[in-house]
């Protein structure tokens, strides 16, 4: 009897950490995942207003294209602090992927960090209107062509780019970091 009640309690101390971690994962009721959803919604929130800016469907104010300019420059530049271990995974929509691929994700957030950098500067002297100088015009500005980059080509300096060619790469770069590191919603 005594051998079966030290199992049991060996079992339980086994077993007790695997039966209370799901409730110890993070998920959206965790402050560190709402914080990350918080800012997400703003970087796209921020993204859409610039967008919209450059499609025609809102009207193009210098103020609010600052504004959006700078959130987009504060939320990337906080982006790799709001993914620590612990925080990924499910319930969470960030993928445990993270963890295993650090330095590439890393590397992305820092890419879109220069580029909102890029474009808040240029938004500091945000003209009165939309100019051709902030516009897409020409051929891609990555060494590319409509079939693809060309191989050895150069990474142009984004503040030689225009504002709409900067916006386009941040959103390519955010399209390309949930494709490999957030889930899907189901």
């Amino acid at each position: 009897m005594r051998s079966r009640v030290i199992l049991g309690v060996a079992l339980l101390a086994l077993a007790g950490p695997l039966i209370l971690a799901p409730s110890l994962a993070a998920g959206p009721g965790d402050p560190i995942v709402a914080a990350r959803q918080a800012s997400m919604k703003e970087m796209a929130a921020a993204a859409r207003a610039i967008a919209e800016m450059f499609d025609g469907k809102r009207a193009y104010e210098p103020a609010a294209f600052k504004a959006a300019a700078d959130t987009l420059s504060a939320r990337a530049g906080a982006l790799t602090g709001e993914f620590p271990q612990g925080s990924l995974g499910a319930p969470s929509a960030a993928r445990p992927e993270i963890d295993q691929a650090r330095p590439e994700f890393e590397a992305l957030a820092r890419h879109i960090g220069r580029l909102a950098d890029a474009l808040a500067i240029k938004a500091e002297n945000a003209p009165p209107g939309l100019t051709a100088d902030m516009r897409m015009t020409g051929p891609p500005m990555d060494g590319g062509s409509l079939l693809g980059k060309r191989p050895g080509a150069a990474e142009a300096d984004p503040a030689r780019m225009p504002a709409e060619h900067l916006l386009h790469l941040i959103l390519q770069d955010c399209t390309s970091c949930h494709s490999k590191f957030r889930r899907r919603a189901e």
